[in-house]
């Protein structure tokens, strides 16, 4: 299970950028990758929702968002380019590495491919850089908006029509994406490449893939997308490419993951997960999401936290109350344990000493299964108040706060 939070951040000439962090629910992330869509596209496409679902279900942050002008991206789309792609991708690694998810994989689609290898050079985090139907030369895209490229040459800008949408272009963005250095760009990166493409795209015909490897330094690798559109729209195409992404960064994360588990020397750890209340909770042996309900403003994806703390006085004193029926012989079979917590017996004459403040009650029923006496139920019921959490909770708790820094 994954959750999805709005992400928003600032670009580079102040107008508010709109994404969506996707972020695994039952472990840290193993590391973040950052997603650049199509042209024209926005962080709904296809390939972005299923490629960034499938990567943060595998344990990887995945940020997708709207370039300038597009989707829910303020600023102007017709002025805006190639270079403001890149620029705009710089600003959410930015975004990313301050929300403590260093970008440590960028992963482009499309034209978002060729922004993600112009970008690498200002994501210095990043160890890795993925393709997906990338071209090679930037001004490919071109070649879609037929005889609107002289309109615009001549009247500084004109509509084109692309995927049945009519969008407004600037000269400005037509000189974005001329002369743009990617050949010497992709010998540069100094970072592993993963090219991914489909060899039945007729959008951005496989050759482009080929110029793209063969301009690539080593670490490079190279997989086929077979029987893949453009668009990564056919089922589980965008599904297998994020098997594959995931599975060609292992070695570039692998030290992350046994670098937390090494610095981990407590009981147990709690950070925030996804959503508004959700929490990754840490033990030694084990991990799971804790959250609070719907009707509360959480997401439901995990027990709340005072379900946790019924959870751990049942567990012991279920365990405790079987322990010392083994240690006696007692022929106890089965203990069921019902609990639940208030705090609104403001009348309770037994506490009338508080003054009428809210009193903290657990009500505790126990249900003992097996050929007992009544001696032996007796005893059992005074053993459950023996219990390490119960007496934890009725005694005399000091919980001393640290900060780390």
């Amino acid at each position: 299970m994954i959750a999805t939070e709005k992400f928003t951040f600032t670009g580079k000439n102040g107008q508010e950028l709109d994404g969506r962090l996707e972020l695994p629910l039952y472990e840290k992330p193993h590391g973040a990758a950052l997603f650049a869509h199509c042209f024209t596209c926005t962080k709904q496409s296809h390939a972005a929702t299923r490629i960034a679902s499938a990567l943060a279900a595998k344990g990887i942050a995945v940020l997708r968002f709207d370039f300038t002008g597009l989707g829910g991206s303020a600023g102007d789309f017709a002025n805006a380019g190639f270079v403001s792609n890149v620029e705009d991708l710089a600003c959410a690694a930015r975004a990313l590495d301050d929300r403590g998810l260093p970008p440590l994989l960028i992963i482009g689609h499309s034209l978002g491919g060729a922004a993600v290898l112009a970008a690498a050079e200002h994501i210095p985090q990043a160890r890795g850089v993925i393709t997906l139907n990338a071209p090679f030369d930037t001004s490919h895209v071109f070649e879609h908006f037929g005889d609107s490229v002289e309109q615009i040459e001549a009247e500084g800008e004109g509509d084109v029509i692309l995927g049945g949408r009519k969008f407004r272009v600037s000269r400005e963005f037509l000189e974005q994406g001329r002369g743009q250095p990617q050949e010497t760009r992709i010998a540069d990166l100094g970072r592993a490449l993963l090219v991914m493409h489909a060899p039945q795209d007729d959008t951005v015909e496989i050759d482009n893939a080929r110029q793209i490897f063969e301009a690539a330094l080593h670490p490079k690798s190279f997989v086929t997308l077979e029987g893949a559109d453009h668009l990564l729209t056919e089922s589980g195409s965008a599904e297998y490419a994020a098997t594959m992404i995931a599975a060609w960064a292992t070695p570039f994360l692998a030290d992350l993951h046994s670098e937390k588990r090494a610095d981990f020397a407590g009981t147990v750890e709690v950070s925030t997960a996804g959503g508004k209340f959700a929490q990754w909770v840490r033990t030694p042996t084990h991990q799971f999401i804790a959250d609070e309900p719907r009707d509360f403003g959480g997401s439901d994806h995990g027990p709340t936290p005072y379900d946790l703390l019924l959870a751990a006085l049942g567990t012991c004193t279920s365990m405790t109350m079987k322990m010392y029926a083994d240690r006696k012989k007692i022929p106890l079979e089965n203990v069921r344990v019902e609990l639940e917590h208030s705090r609104d017996h403001h009348l309770d004459c037994q506490d009338c000493e508080k003054g009428g403040e809210a009193i903290q009650v657990i009500d505790r029923a126990i249900e003992l299964s097996g050929d007992l006496t009544p001696e032996q139920r007796r005893k059992l019921m005074e053993i459950a108040d023996k219990c390490p959490v119960h007496r934890t909770i009725k005694g005399d708790l000091h919980i001393h706060s640290t900060e780390i820094t």
